[in-house]
């Protein structure tokens, strides 16, 4: 190979070097510059991050660092012109309070409220050299409420307190105790012994001769409550226990008259269960009242309470069941007083109104003629035809019911016809329980209505109502759910007619509303 031509290939492979270095060149160039950008990537996420996490503390910073000087600024003012607390907010206590609020840990909102409680001291010692009392008791208010030192808040008060003595007389008033205890007055009046004895220990706390006059008085008055509690008189021993433990909680004879009251109250309670156990309501009641007055929540008490409440609603209902309305009414206000349950009461007090109602028309109605002689016999052997086919609910209109019913519009007080309802009675409670069981409401309804006009004092119906009623929720919810609104809205009006005062309804009718309002 010539010159040329080695100088020729020579010239190639220095340019393909060339080539290869300069393109290794760009590759490092590029990879430096993506290493660059994902670094950048890294510490702006960072960056974001940490505005989100630290925004409040940042923005509480910015924003209440300038209104909490402020604040100190206008406590340090207040406080410089005298204006310890005020009913506006103006004063220190309030500026340095608030201070506090927006920053719990700034030490010279401490400082002012510190400073303020020793200017409340200051200022209390001030008025009571002048002689303005009320204006150092509040003062001393002030500074106690801000923690100042016990032994100087403790020393302004002791001070308070000797010269509203000097100037109150107590040396008269507690003479005048003394012959009120010798005359044995001890709580009646504000001029008895012991009311004139704390007026003297609320500015003498440590008049020791007080102290022992208030202790041989309650003593005294003790003694008059252990006596009440062996006489049976729980209300005055009541009354006197809880007035010895309002002058000293502490008394040592207090145990023990309370012990006594406690032996009274169970006695009371025995006696009143004798009585409801024999039948007499009222004398149960008798017995029992004092102690629902002296100690109404004593679980004892309260026990024999339910016991004589729930015999007052069943005997209730017996009165009404024998025509006695009046004095049905009567027992269900005296439930009433002894804290039956509402609803108890209220639909035993319905049970009676039906029975009411159902009696004045029966007495309302005139003796059938000779035609309603017939119709009855018509009406009687209809009633056992259907008996004997076992149709004594249904079918509507052929049943044994139904025929009863027209009876006893016609002659009520026939022998045949108050038989034939006694027979159906038991026929009309299977009726409601087997409907109910099968989920059958409408049909359970029919039975119920039978039953109630069969017996409208029977205990037992209340609670059929209450149990109908739920049902009728219940299945009404299940359709709810389905989005049948149309019978959703009919079993609540099913279930406020059964049962008005079903705790359950009002917020099914609640939830039928709402879905009713989606739907339109």
């Amino acid at each position: 190979m010539d010159r040329n031509s080695r100088r020729a290939g020579e010239q190639g492979h220095d340019a393909l070097q060339r080539v290869r270095r300069e393109g290794r060149w760009w590759w490092v160039q590029a990879r430096h510059t993506r290493r660059i950008w994902r670094w950048a990537l890294l510490a702006a996420g960072v960056l974001f991050l940490a505005l989100i996490l630290l925004r409040r503390p940042l923005a509480d910073w910015f924003w209440d660092e300038p209104q909490i000087e402020q604040l100190i600024e206008q406590g340090d003012r207040a406080l410089a012109a005298g204006q310890l607390s005020s009913a506006d907010g103006r004063g220190a206590r309030d500026y340095f309070q608030a201070a506090l609020a927006l920053d719990g840990d700034r030490s010279e909102a401490r400082n002012g409220l510190a400073r303020t409680g020793a200017a409340a001291l200051r200022s209390g010692e001030a008025a009571l050299a002048s002689g303005a009392l009320e204006e150092a008791a509040e003062a001393l208010a002030l500074a106690r409420q801000l923690q100042v030192p016990q032994r100087d808040s403790e020393a302004l008060a002791r001070q308070l307190r000797e010269r509203r003595a000097a100037g109150a007389g107590l040396d008269a008033l507690l003479a005048q105790a003394r012959q009120a205890l010798a005359a044995g007055r001890l709580d009646d009046t504000p001029d008895d012994a012991l009311p004139l004895l704390q007026r003297v220990l609320e500015l003498r706390p440590l008049d020791v001769t007080a102290l022992e006059a208030r202790e041989d008085a309650l003593s005294d008055l003790l003694l008059r409550a252990r006596a009440a509690s062996d006489e049976g008189d729980v209300r005055q021993a009541a009354r006197l226990v809880q007035r010895a433990r309002d002058y000293d909680p502490g008394h040592a004879d207090i145990p023990a008259s309370q012990e006594a009251l406690s032996r009274a109250l169970e006695s009371r309670v025995r006696r009143a269960a004798s009585e409801l156990r024999r039948g007499r309501l009222d004398a149960s009641i008798e017995q029992l009242q004092p102690a629902l007055d002296a100690a109404g929540d004593e679980a004892v008490v309260t026990a024999q309470r339910e016991r004589l409440a729930a015999a007052l609603v069943k005997e209730g209902l017996r009165l009404a069941a024998d025509y006695r309305f009046a004095d049905a009414v009567a027992r269900m206000d005296d439930a009433q007083r002894m804290q039956a349950s509402p609803r108890e009461v209220a639909a035993a007090r319905q049970q009676v109104e039906r029975a009411r109602v159902a009696r004045q028309s029966q007495q309302g109605r005139i003796a059938p003629s000779r035609a309603g002689r017939q119709q009855l016999e018509r009406l009687l052997e209809r009633l056992q035809q259907a008996e004997a086919r076992g149709q004594l609910i249904a079918p509507p209109g052929a049943s044994a019911f139904d025929a009863l019913r027209e009876a006893q519009s016609l002659a009520p007080d026939d022998l045949r016809v108050m038989a034939a309802a006694k027979r159906l009675l038991p026929a009309s409670r299977h009726c409601f329980e087997d409907a109910l069981r099968q989920n059958r409401v409408e049909a359970a309804g029919a039975c119920l209505q039978a039953w109630q006009t069969l017996a409208p004092t029977n205990a037992a119906i209340g609670v059929a109502r209450n149990r109908l009623a739920l049902r009728w929720l219940a299945i009404g919810s299940e359709r709810l759910g389905s989005g049948d609104v149309g019978f959703a809205t009919r079993a609540a009006e099913q279930a406020r007619q059964w049962q008005p005062t079903l705790a359950e309804l009002p917020a099914f009718e609640a939830r039928v509303r709402q879905a009713g309002d989606i739907g339109r």
